[in-house]
């Protein structure tokens, strides 16, 4: 099939519903502008003939009916903004099969440069694969993702996602509309901890008698005092009925205040979430990871969407606090303390649920987005994780290299007290394939399809030193970081007896910072040392002579190379692991053709 037309139909199609809706809408505007004035009028004009309580059932029955007439209209442009955003979600898949997928979120935010593999292995920042997979919506979903790239999960949750991301991948349709649903959420991990907060704060209102009662009282008392006063002309028969509510909201100011900061920005978050959620509890699942995370929404034949929905309501009826007037509402009902108390009387009911409803959420979000990636990407595969220590790939190739350019290669080593030693000129491909390794690895472990046509391995942690650079705020040199990177893996190689997963190293140029005689000499005690640990891994390097460790390894070192082929002015690479040790070089050609003048 092809993915790039496949995704342009469904833009158009899309696209041109999306305009029949909006065409629609405004249609039925001037009709709802029409039947408006028409509706005052006829009232007023019948009203002045009509007992008044025949005024009165016209007057409610023309706004109850114009009330449905406006949520139909609302809800036509909400159709209508969601097959925009439908065609844009499938104008952005079609964009990443040519390989630009630079409309999603990066996840610079989650680069780390003490994490064992993520800056080596581009898992964040600008072209990285985060960016390249990403399609949350959510600040919450996005950090998921993040974990899922960031850590190994246990081999029975490997298991668990791969099946739930199988699932995920032949409902297109679904996880469009779920990214649709969520395409211009606006939230902030900010305002979902500032809410979090306030699902731990005691209740004032709901454990106090007076607070409860009084928006019953007040409003009885001031129309009492308006009646008599109106009666007598006498206002100050009126004035003393404020006092109570005046007494109350000062009282109580600073409490609802602060619980209004913590809740006001949730109220558009929340109808966001309640949208992706609802669209999850109206899905059938088979897999078990994905039923279990929809039955956090279904507990009890109750909605989480509509629960998180009336949340979401309550709150906005507490942001009516931003209306200048909302002072004359509060003094005459006490509005804020009306729901501030169902606020209260929310969270006792769902204080247990919404961390599990947040969790849920995410969990589909992440999925959500392996799935898509395995839909881009049919030609990738599953791992599978055995238990013994040799790992073996079958046309590994680079997840971030377009398919058309990519040049696959096998590997086959144990993972235990063995280590290839890759030799090859400069842009032969000796740091890319390290890296294809490496990122399979990782998305191996986070239970994600892998870019290859076979992929086993054992449980296995992946650590790196590839990119070692000056940290000024340390006052570190580059070689200084270097050295802390690789003892850092020698620690973590000598306690790999301590954790039931191997441990994989991927070193590129090592020691590059000091001279030849010592980083060889250095070289050669480094990869002693991690033999001796039992670590294996592989290392890229253009000192040919640490070849010689071959001949005296007994089978622990082996030699691999990158080949490059010069002929004349034309160099050659075809990106091929083959055995043994490199023959080619070509630093001067380079030189040549970058303009720099070479003398014999």
């Amino acid at each position: 099939m092809d993915l790039n037309n496949f995704y342009q139909k469904r833009v158009q199609e899309f696209a041109e519903r999306s305009e029949v809706l909006k065409a629609k809408y405004n249609r039925y505007s001037i009709i709802r502008l029409v039947a408006f004035l028409v509706g005052g009028l006829a009232i007023a004009l019948l009203g002045t003939m009509a007992p008044w309580f025949l005024t009165i059932l016209m007057i409610v029955g023309f706004l109850v009916g114009f009330s449905k007439f406006v949520n139909w209209h609302q809800g036509l442009q909400n159709e209508q903004l969601h097959f925009a955003a439908l065609s844009k979600v499938n104008q952005y898949e079609a964009n990443c099969i040519n390989n630009d997928y630079s409309v999603f979120e990066n996840g610079k935010e989650f680069q780390d440069p003490s994490h064992p593999y993520a800056v080596d292995l581009d898992v964040f920042d600008e072209h990285s694969f985060y960016q390249y997979i990403n399609r949350t919506s959510t600040a919450i979903g996005k950090i998921r993702l993040a974990d899922y790239l960031k850590n190994i999960a246990s081999l029975e949750e490997i298991k668990t996602r791969q099946n739930a991301i199988k699932e995920l991948k032949e409902k297109t349709d679904w996880r469009h509309h779920f990214q649709a649903k969520g395409m211009n959420t606006e939230d902030s991990l900010q305002h979902i901890r500032l809410l979090e907060r306030w699902m731990k704060d005691e209740p004032f209102v709901t454990n106090n008698t007076l607070y409860k009662i009084a928006p019953w009282i007040v409003p009885f008392l001031i129309i009492a005092g308006g009646v008599i006063g109106f009666h007598y002309l006498r206002w100050m028969y009126f004035l003393p009925t404020l006092i109570p509510s005046i007494y109350i909201l000062r009282k109580t100011l600073e409490q609802v205040s602060e619980t209004h900061r913590l809740t006001s920005h949730a109220e558009k978050i929340l109808a966001y979430y309640a949208r992706m959620i609802e669209h999850i509890e109206t899905e059938t699942f088979e897999s078990p990871k994905l039923k279990n995370l929809q039955s956090l929404f279904l507990k009890n034949n109750k909605s989480a969407s509509k629960s998180i929905n009336r949340l979401s309501y309550i709150i906005s009826q507490l942001n009516v606090r931003y209306n200048a007037f909302a002072i004359i509402l509060n003094i005459l009902s006490l509005w804020d303390l009306i729901w501030i108390k169902k606020l209260e009387e929310w969270k006792a009911e769902h204080s247990d649920k919404l961390g599990d409803w947040f969790e849920g959420l995410q969990e589909f979000e992440a999925l959500n987005s392996f799935g898509n990636l395995l839909y881009n990407n049919d030609d990738w595969i599953f791992p599978t994780i055995k238990e013994d220590s040799n790992l073996q790939g079958i046309e590994l190739g680079h997840p971030l290299i377009p398919a058309k350019t990519r040049v696959p290669n096998d590997l086959k080593m144990p993972t235990q007290g063995h280590i290839k030693l890759v030799t090859g000129s400069n842009m032969a491909g000796k740091s890319t394939f390290l890296r294809t390794v490496g990122l399979n690895i990782v998305l191996a472990m986070a239970g994600s399809p892998v870019c290859a046509k076979r992929f086993d391995l054992p449980m296995t942690r992946v650590f790196t030193s590839m990119r070692t650079q000056d940290a000024l705020h340390e006052s570190t040199s580059s070689f200084y970081a270097e050295l802390k990177r690789l003892k850092f893996i020698i620690e973590e190689v000598d306690d790999r007896k301590n954790a039931n997963t191997d441990v994989f190293f991927l070193l590129d140029e090592i020691l590059k910072g000091t001279n030849s005689k010592d980083r060889h000499t250095g070289s050669k005690a480094l990869i002693r040392q991690l033999i001796k640990s039992k670590g294996s891994g592989i290392i890229a390097t253009h000192d040919l002579e640490l070849a010689a460790l071959e001949a005296e390894s007994n089978g622990t070192v082996e030699n691999l190379c990158i080949e490059v082929e010069v002929e004349g002015d034309k160099l050659t690479f075809d990106y091929t692991i083959k055995k043994g040790v490199s023959q080619s070089f070509n630093a001067t050609q380079l030189m040549r053709s970058m303009g720099i003048r070479i003398d014999a």
